[in-house]
């Protein structure tokens, strides 16, 4: 575990980590004055799990926080290591299961990370890769919307996605990229073998090298008014179809 702490805040977010490394929560501080059936339920569980609680106030543990929507709750933690590399996950699959990898191209927005990482995990993604120089890290507020994902989906900031990209197709891993003007719908394509889906920023969508380094490229039908999706709603349509088409194969 690491030597420096880190904050955790929000129910989902805190409870996620007291049920599954209960060991790594330092302490817990809650707002005292907030006494609906949430917080007792939350606070039942704490005790059973024998984390020490602090009381304190609203402002203090939005100043830890570094948020006011911490729901009255917030954790000190300890790091927990899921995997040491994007090779180590990909070599404990191999033979086992079909590599299902969610790759975002300039998502610097928090709240759609944190989106991402929670939609990732509903559809049971075994990893998220972004680059270290168009992408934001996991923190407070990324665990908050992410809600427990951030502590069970690995989250790989890679130098230079180009090549994490190609490593991806030397291990026979299909990279298929989204966009707006592909002449092939996500529904037209094959999404159960080893897939990694690469999803851009809304708007500026991915980096033209990026782009390049895909195998295929797919587009979102959109039969409205509006032309795009946000990327935390585009990931959870292609992650699910992919997962749709998965469990179609055992059925």
């Amino acid at each position: 575990m690491s030597s420096t702490p880190k904050v955790l805040f929000g129910f989902h977010a805190v409870g996620v980590r007291l049920k599954t490394a209960p060991a790594s929560v330092i302490e817990i501080y809650y707002e005292p004055t907030r006494r609906d059936a949430r917080m007792r339920q939350f606070l039942e569980r704490v005790k059973e799990a024998g984390v020490r609680l602090i009381e304190a106030d609203a402002l203090r543990i939005a100043k830890l926080a570094g948020s006011h929507g911490h729901q009255g709750v917030a954790a000190r933690v300890n790091e927990i290591k899921m995997v040491h590399s994007l090779d180590d996950l990909l070599d404990a699959l191999e033979g086992k299961e079909s590599p299902l990898i969610l790759v975002l191209d300039g998502v610097t927005d928090p709240h759609n990370l944190g989106a991402c990482l929670r939609v990732a995990d509903g559809a049971g993604a075994h990893a998220v890769i972004a680059p270290k120089d168009h992408a934001v890290g996991v923190n407070a507020t990324v665990a908050k919307v992410a809600s427990g994902a951030a502590e069970t989906v690995p989250y790989f900031m890679v130098t230079n996605l180009a090549r994490t990209l190609n490593e991806l197709k030397e291990r026979n891993i299909w990279v298929i990229g989204t966009s707006d003007d592909a002449p092939k719908t996500l529904f037209d394509v094959d999404l159960k073998g080893p897939t990694a889906l690469v999803l851009g920023a809304e708007g500026d969508g991915m980096r033209q090298l990026t782009r390049k380094t895909c195998d295929e490229l797919v587009s979102i039908p959109m039969q409205g008014a509006v032309e795009s999706l946000n990327v935390s709603v585009a990931s959870g349509v292609c992650l699910y179809e992919a997962r749709r088409q998965r469990m179609l194969v055992k059925l």
